[in-house]
């Protein structure tokens, strides 16, 4: 794996370790899916650790605390930040591109609350405005499990479109953020120029020892679908509420997740610019992947 992190070594030893006893197809693929597991927990370990504190804070936080409860968040977002350094969990090319995913996500926070898309409860003094610093560690956890998916698979693309266009389209998307509240809304054009740039990709991804396609838009949705999920439980925790979940919670419209697909080629595209996409190397999918022949003598 590029540049990869002790645990992920770890992780490729000991799937390396247990086949290494014994052969067998239901071996073999009993062992890819459980790498397949343990690599997507790991690439969500930021994410999953911030989820686990909203929660714990929703259930546990004491009302009475002289430290405000999203004062505490935050606090306790930078330690994990801090804790992935500190202990080489998170390269620095890595924590750079986490940082722009912060600021690009904070500068929406304070846009969207200003105009009542969405709000927290006015408490604390680590906030601007009404935007409490932790929300950008929220879209930090976005681009953390994306560099990481990038690595941690060995993603690789055909026919993947040139990055000043995806740029392009982006950019586009990012700016329809905003715009779309004074103006036409152009989400459904740009979801069409998203499936015009991007749907001749495919994307090859290596698990374990075999390497896999998958539509570059297909995954675009999956990820798109996982964020959903957890933005539902966030809003639960009452981290942030939508304005018809004021008086009561209900389920994040489902519309959200046309937003966060759009979103999700904001992240491609800043992650892209930090690992180049590279074509994949030639193998027949299903087949053992020639860097883990060429590494491993097998």
């Amino acid at each position: 794996m590029r540049n990869s992190t002790s645990v992920e070594q770890s992780i490729d030893r000991l799937a390396h370790r247990y086949l290494d006893r014994s052969a067998g197809r239901l071996r073999a693929g009993l062992t890819e899916f459980v790498v397949f597991g343990l690599k997507q927990a790991w690439a969500c370990v930021f994410g999953a650790s911030l989820l686990a504190v909203i929660i714990a804070v929703r259930l546990w936080y004491p009302s009475e605390a002289g430290l405000a409860s999203n004062d505490f968040l935050t606090l306790a977002a930078v330690a994990i930040q801090m804790l992935m350094v500190v202990f080489r969990l998170e390269t620095l090319r890595e924590l750079r591109v986490i940082v722009l995913f912060h600021v690009v996500g904070t500068v929406m926070e304070l846009f969207k609350t200003d105009v009542g898309s969405w709000s927290y409860e006015a408490e604390g003094i680590l906030r601007i405005g009404a935007v409490p610093l932790f929300s950008g560690f929220m879209y930090a956890a976005v681009g953390s499990y994306m560099v990481r998916v990038f690595r941690l698979f060995d993603l690789r693309f055909d026919r993947y479109p040139k990055r000043w266009i995806t740029a392009l389209v982006a950019a586009g998307i990012y700016v329809n953020f905003f715009s779309h509240h004074y103006i036409f809304d152009f989400r459904w054009v740009l979801l069409a120029a998203v499936v015009l740039v991007y749907g001749r990709c495919v994307m090859n991804y290596r698990v374990f020892r075999k390497r896999f396609r998958m539509p570059i838009l297909v995954s675009f949705l999956l990820v798109a679908l996982f964020i959903w999920f957890a933005e539902n439980i966030g809003t639960w925790s009452r981290a942030w509420l939508y304005p018809n979940q004021l008086n009561g919670w209900q389920a994040v419209s489902i519309d959200k997740l046309l937003a966060w697909f759009l979103l999700m080629i904001i992240s491609v595209v800043l992650v892209a610019w930090v690992y180049k996409p590279e074509p994949p190397e030639q193998f027949t999918v299903g087949e053992t992947s020639p860097a883990f022949r060429v590494n491993t003598g097998k």
